[in-house]
This record gives C-alpha cells, structure tokens and sequence, in this order.
C-alpha cells in the first residue's frame, strides 16, 4: 500500500510545482526587472528651506531617474531636482554619487544629471520609441515610490492625450497608465514588453495623493529632443511668437459681438517679437463682462496653418510644432475685418 500512497503524493507535489509555475507575461517582467532595475537611481534632493524665525532648514525629497549611457548621464524629472542646493544619486549596489545637474526643461518637466561613477557600475537602459503606442499596450514601472527602492509595477496605456496640465505644468502628447505610480516615481522609466523605455513618469491624478490607477509619463521620443538639446546647448530650444492671448468662447463672443465665435484674442504683443514684427496687434482696454476681465480691441486668430484656433493652448500647441525660424500663416479678424498675416518665428528667449 506504500508505493500508491507515495506515488499519489509526489503527483500531488507535481502539480502543486507545475500550479506555481509562472507564466509567460510574469517570466518577462521578472527577466526585465533583473536585467535593468540596476539602471534605475534614487535622487536625493537637499534643499534649504526657512522657518519662521528665518533660519536655514535643510529640506529633504527623493525622486527617480535612468541610467541614459556608459558616461554616468542621467534623466529625471525637472521637479525632482528643481531647488536643489545638493544632489545625490544612489546606484542598486548601495554606492551614492555627488550629481551634477547638465541641464532642465521645465516645459516637458525633464532634467539631466551627470555622476563620475566607473562605466562598470553603470547599467544603461536602452530608449524605445513612443511614435506608435497602442491603448492597451503592457508597461512596467520601476521607480523609488515613497521611498521604496526598486519597486515595480505593471499595467498598460491606458490613454495618449494631446493636453493633461498638471500644477503649473503643461504636458503634451502624455501618455496614460494603470500602472502603479506614486510619491517618488517621478523620473523613473516606463518600459514596454521588450525593457525599452517609452516614457518617464512625471504625475498622478489623485484625490489622496496616492495611486488611484491614473499616472502619466513623458513621451520618450519628446525626451529624445530634449535631451539632445541640453547636451549641445545646455537648454531647450522653443519657437517663440510674443504673443499673449486669451480664448474666444461663444458667450464672450457674444457679448463682444464679433462675427465669429470661437479663436483666440491677442491680449498684448512683446516688444520686437516676431508677431509684433508681423503686424499682430494687441488689445487696447480692459472690459468686465460678467466675472471675467478681458482685454479688448486685439487681433482674433481664427485659423493658423489651416487649422481652427478654438483656443489659447490650442495656439501654442501649434507654435510648438515649429522650429525657430519657420513661418506660419495666421488668418485673423481685425475690427470686424478678415485678414491673412505671415509670422517667422523666433527662438523662445532663455
């Protein structure tokens, strides 16, 4: 009777092995965990704040960031190391490093650190490319999330949105995840099924300031961009119009009484910029119509490129698609007159 009852119990034993083996999702996001999580840091950043009495308190936040090549560079989020007296970045073997910051972009929230720790101890994580993601498509997080070093999360893209404004911050083309995001996983990258980077993770929306299933990341083909420019330049290059505008909605067309009824008021024009050099004209009065005060008597862009203007951002969304020194075609209504203006653009001053 023995050996039936030892062969029922290693069958039992089989299948509790086989049960626990893991599937082919959960084989790759162990396999891209092990071979890059040493690519991903934790920044320290020491600021000084004041109390009120005004003496100096060091202030303490920690963020995220990547590993972009064998000479110690780093990307990160712009609010990570934004105020900083001080920046340390800590590698997966324990080692910390004095980091330098190479440069930032406070437009798309992006910063580049450099720390001189030996190639040998640096493990590069390789960029993706964001130009075709899919609703649906899997992601991995791996980032410090208060404080927890080297946590992972997966989930997939939730969403591409052309606009998501967070804070002070204006982001454009960001991507949507599920993916777990919390309090210090700004900076850090999210990766698609093959260990590519296609994001870095800059925000959440959040009722609690915790996870509730919505985190947004950068574009990685923005990056990109980005960082080539603050490593030739040490800044970002922008297109600048020098124009500041106000959106055109229906009610307050109505009330102006203008022939159309949606676009942008120009509100004022910067002294010698491109649209002042253009002919763009700015506002001449402040009027009260309801709770709002509008500035009054400007040019109304109506259509840029061809395209409708229905609203300020939509503007300046369109601006920066250009390069310094391109022109754009602006279609306009002055004084109840339609007109068709041609604007070279600058390059946004620093």
């Amino acid at each position: 009777m023995r050996a039936p009852l030892l062969a029922i119990a290693l069958a039992g034993l089989t299948a509790a092995a086989s049960a626990w083996a893991l599937t082919g999702d959960e084989e790759n996001s162990v396999a891209i965990y092990r071979r890059l999580n040493a690519g991903v840091v934790n920044i320290t950043n020491r600021a000084v704040a004041y109390d009120f009495f005004f003496n100096p308190v060091p202030s303490d936040s920690s963020g995220s960031g990547f590993i972009l090549d064998p000479q110690g560079r780093i990307l990160t989020n712009h609010h990570v190391v934004q105020g900083a007296q001080r920046l340390e970045v800590s590698l997966s073997d324990g080692s910390k490093w004095v980091a330098k910051l190479i440069g930032a972009d406070p437009v798309t929230d992006l910063a580049v650190l450099q720390i001189k720790a030996p190639a040998d101890a640096l493990t590069v994580i390789p960029l993706g490319d964001s130009s075709a993601l899919q609703i649906g498509q899997k992601v991995l997080a791996i980032g410090n999330p208060f404080g927890l070093e080297h946590s992972l999360s997966a989930g997939i893209i939730s969403s591409v949105r052309k606009f998501v404004k967070t804070g002070a911050t204006e982001l454009e083309d960001v991507i949507q995840t599920d993916a777990a995001i919390n309090p210090g996983n700004s900076g850090g990258p999210m990766l698609d099924s093959e260990g590519r980077v296609i994001g870095i993770n800059t925000a959440i929306f959040s009722t609690s300031g915790g996870n509730i299933g919505i985190g947004f990341a950068i574009p990685v083909n923005t990056a990109k961009r980005v960082v080539a420019d603050i490593l030739t330049r040490g800044y970002v290059v922008y297109p600048y119009l020098g124009a500041d505008t106000q959106t055109l909605t229906p009610a307050l067309a109505r009330a102006l009484d203008v022939p159309v009824d949606q676009g942008t008021i120009v509100v004022r024009i910067a002294r010698g910029s491109p649209a002042a050099r253009a002919g763009l004209r700015g506002g001449t009065q402040q009027v009260v119509i309801g709770n709002a005060i509008v500035v009054v008597g400007g040019d109304i862009v109506t259509i840029a490129d061809g395209m409708k203007i229905l609203t300020s951002e939509g503007l300046r969304r369109l601006v920066r698609k250009h390069q310094p020194g391109e022109t754009m075609k602006l279609e306009i209504l002055r004084q109840g007159k339609r007109m068709e203006l041609e604007v070279k653009l600058g390059e946004l001053p620093h």
